[in-house]
């Protein structure tokens, strides 16, 4: 292998040598250098010289000798006519191409002409001359220079120059610059001279006005006509940061609706650097002048100023805002421009109205003045403008008697417009409601409850306007004859009603002694037994009186009326006769039918039915004798006497009532006939000394003298107490004596104890035959009750009067 490559290295070496050896013998065979002149980019075909006659060659013999020209370039610029010698141009020839390099401004194409018979070698230098066939042109056609606006005036900046192909006066002369206030060129010369141009800055720059400048540089060579190229110069000012950032307002004004959802966008600021880059570059933050509060609410977008509700607002809370913003750009040396937004906020009507009670009087009397203020009510709403302004009513204000008045703004006074009745109505619920002006209107209601306290205005009313009541005859005494309850409207104390009996005398006799009324719930009670016989009517009235101050009271009119009861049997007055003894008559045996034999008269001090008699034979001799009227009680004759019949006839007639149970007498009569006529009259005179002894006379006189008796006693009595009054400073409790503890303007004869006391100690003495008798303590503490023996006709007494409680029906006749 290493052999191999040594054999070609010398075969290398040997072909070198030999065509050193050729190259020198033709060079000692060319002539002398022909010179030919020529312009650039003549045509082809032009003829340039007749080269056989310069190389004293024969046109003819050209071909023969087979001549030829070297190949430049690889082209064939020139060619020989072979025929007539001439050197003509074979292809368009450029200057520029062959002679690229300006070193010089002559160019010369060399070549040489071959003959090959014999061989000849000859030097040929076309000089190319330059015609102005190529204009000025930039490296570049758009040249960017960046200056800083800082640059000061007079600062120079190299641009690119242009070339020019031509040479000579057919490259570049001179450079012109588009028209500028703040740029010039300033053109210098090469040592090989080439025009360079820079560009001198003449005047301050401020990218803010004019951020590019836009020139055109023109080269222009000297040709004739002289062509120029253009480039397209374009400054670019660069930023420094000399200025703020602005906003579009110092004092923004936004309007916010409370209650706006969380993220709403309240505003977007927009704050502009004239500068560029980082310099423009604006991050928006709050100034220490926006408060934490105001903070809290807003949320600030550092990058797009973008100012969003970060929480609720509440327009009662805070009316309004206001946000200071600060935009500060990224510059070395920041600079920041500042802003106010004035965010008011617009009321919606989100709160409710409300109604404050400042004063109330929960509780009035009845008989409260017409216009007298029992409330003071204040409204509000947090809200404004229609949505704040409120109304206030009362519901069912018709049906209430009550109004509002308004005293001052917003504030309310509830009135008394209509008298008030307790015992229509006690109680009020009073229903305020107000509402605003909003839309939707929003409302409140507030219920305050007024209690209507009793003034004693209503007397006390009885059902009845008289009570008749009916008692029967001999009544035991303390029996109860009817309650009489009055009704009063009214409450409490005004409600609490006292019974007590007027004060009157009933035939000489005071009507408290026969009755009593419990005065707690108006029980009447009888104190005595009475006689049909003897008293048949009371009238006498019974007052209610309340516990009010003043105190009011009604009375009623109480009608006892005393009812018969068949307690007396009949008396039979006529024919009169001794008591056991039997009448006799006497009647003639020829006594006719019909004739009046005797006159049976019985009298009853009952009433009515029970005093009505009836005559019958309880037991007849002979029954066919004699009839007998019962209603009038004479005894006739049936038929005449004969002398069969006994001369003496017994005849019992009994006189009987027509009560239940009946009561009867009986008269027993003895009736003899006699032959010789007597006249009889149709009744039989009693001597008068026989009548003041009758059995009925005797129980008149006794009776007369007990009542004559015990009214001189009572007399007596009252005397000899309206005699000590003066002296007695207090009176002596006895055994059976109480006094009470609670003062009383009732009659004497009522019982006012809460327990009744007072009537069970009546009734309880009075059936052991005692009198029982009331009378006051001097100093008006109190009453002196006492009950006394009846034996020694004694009676209580008191301040104003004496009174007997109760007598015993025993005593009266």
């Amino acid at each position: 292998m290493e052999l191999r490559v040594f054999a070609l290295l010398l075969r290398m070496l040997r072909m070198w040598r030999l065509g050193l050896l050729a190259l020198s013998a033709l060079w000692s065979t060319a002539s002398a250098v022909t010179r030919y002149s020529i312009p650039e980019e003549i045509a082809e075909g032009s003829v340039v010289a007749n080269l056989a006659a310069d190389l004293g060659l024969e046109a003819r013999a050209l071909a023969a000798r087979r001549v030829k020209l070297d190949y430049i370039l690889s082209k064939k610029y020139l060619d020989v006519n072979k025929e007539t010698g001439e050197l003509f141009i074979a292809e368009k020839i450029d200057r520029e191409y062959l002679c690229p390099a300006k070193t010089s401004s002559s160019c010369f194409l060399k070549m040489d002409v071959i003959i090959e018979n014999p061989i000849r070698i000859f030097n040929i230098e076309l000089e190319i001359m330059d015609i102005n066939d190529n204009a000025p042109q930039f490296r570049r056609e758009r040249i960017t220079l960046d200056i800083s606006e800082a640059a000061t005036p007079g600062e120079r900046f190299s641009l690119t120059n242009a070339v020019d192909a031509d040479v000579g006066e057919n490259s570049i002369e001179t450079y012109y610059l588009s028209d500028s206030d703040e740029f010039t060129i300033d053109i210098q010369s090469g040592s090989d001279g080439t025009k360079y141009v820079d560009l001198v800055l003449k005047d301050s720059l401020n990218r803010e006005k004019k951020a590019v400048h836009n020139l055109i540089l023109t080269a222009v060579d000297g040709g004739t006509p002289p062509r120029s190229g253009t480039a397209s110069v374009i400054v670019q000012v660069l930023d420094t940061n000399d200025n703020a950032p602005q906003f579009d307002k110092q004092v923004y004004s936004v309007e916010l609706i409370e209650n706006a959802s969380i993220g709403t966008l309240l505003l977007q600021l927009n704050a502009t650097d004239l500068d560029e880059g980082t310099n423009a570059e604006v991050e928006y933050s709050y100034t220490l002048y926006t408060s934490e509060k105001t903070q809290e609410k807003f949320s600030l977008d550092p990058n797009t100023g973008e100012i969003r509700v970060r929480d609720m607002i509440d327009f009662e809370e805070v009316k309004g805002f206001d946000i200071y913003v600060e935009a500060r750009d990224k510059g070395v040396n920041p600079l920041s421009d500042q802003c106010k937004i004035l965010v008011l906020i617009t009321d919606i009507n989100d709160n409710y109205p409300d109604i404050t009670i400042k004063s109330f009087k929960s509780l009035i009397r009845e008989d409260v003045a017409v216009g007298t203020v029992i409330a003071v009510v204040s409204v509000s709403d947090r809200d404004s403008g229609k949505n704040g302004e409120v109304v206030l009513s009362i519901r069912n204000a018709p049906l209430l008697p009550f109004a509002l008045n308004k005293s001052a703004e917003d504030y309310f006074q509830l009135m008394v417009r209509e008298p008030l009745d307790r015992e229509k109505v006690s109680r009020y619920d009073i229903n305020l409601h107000v509402t605003d002006e909003g839309a939707p209107p929003l409302t409140d209601n507030e219920t305050i409850t007024l209690e209507v306290l009793d003034v004693n205005d209503n007397a006390p009313v009885f059902p009845q306007s008289s009570y008749a009541i009916h008692l029967v005859e001999n009544n035991e005494p303390g029996a109860l004859l009817c309650s009489l309850t009055a009704r009063d409207p009214d409450l409490n104390e005004n409600q609490y009603l006292v019974y007590f009996i007027v004060e009157k005398e009933i035939a000489n006799t005071s009507v408290s002694v026969l009755f009593s009324i419990n005065p707690e719930n108006g029980d009447l009670y009888a104190l005595r037994t009475f006689d049909y016989e003897h008293e048949k009517e009371f009238l006498f009235h019974v007052e209610a009186r309340d516990s009010g101050v003043p105190p009011l009271s009604s009375n009623v009119t109480v009608r006892v009326i005393i009812l018969d009861q068949n307690d007396n049997a009949p008396q039979i007055v006529s024919p009169w006769r001794a008591k056991g003894s039997i009448i006799e008559e006497v009647v003639p045996r020829a006594t006719d039918k019909g004739s009046l034999v005797a006159k049976v008269i019985a009298l009853d001090a009952d009433s009515a039915q029970n005093s009505r008699i009836t005559y019958q034979f309880l037991q007849v001799t002979d029954a066919t004798l004699f009839t007998l009227d019962s209603y009038n009680g004479e005894i006739r004759t049936a038929r005449m006497f004969t002398y069969r019949d006994p001369k003496q006839q017994r005849l019992i007639v009994i006189a009987k009532d027509n009560g239940d149970p009946p009561h009867s007498a009986t008269v027993t009569i003895k009736v003899s006939t006699m032959e010789e006529v007597t006249q009889f009259t149709e009744t039989t005179e009693v001597p008068i000394e026989y009548d003041l002894f009758t059995d009925l006379n005797l129980y008149l006189l006794i009776g007369l003298g007990s009542v004559s008796f015990l009214l001189l006693i009572t007399i007596l009595v009252i005397i000899v107490l309206k005699c000590q009054k003066g002296a007695t400073k207090a009176a002596p409790q006895g055994r059976n004596s109480i006094v009470s503890q609670r003062n009383s303007t009732i009659a004497d004869s009522t019982l006012i104890s809460s327990d009744a006391y007072w009537y069970s100690l009546f009734l309880a003495e009075t059936r052991k035959g005692k009198v029982v008798v009331r009378q006051p303590l001097p100093n008006g503490a109190g009453f002196f009750v006492s009950s006394i023996p009846r034996s020694s006709a004694l009676t209580g007494t008191s301040e104003s009067r004496s009174s007997t409680l109760q007598e015993s029906s025993s005593d009266l006749p």
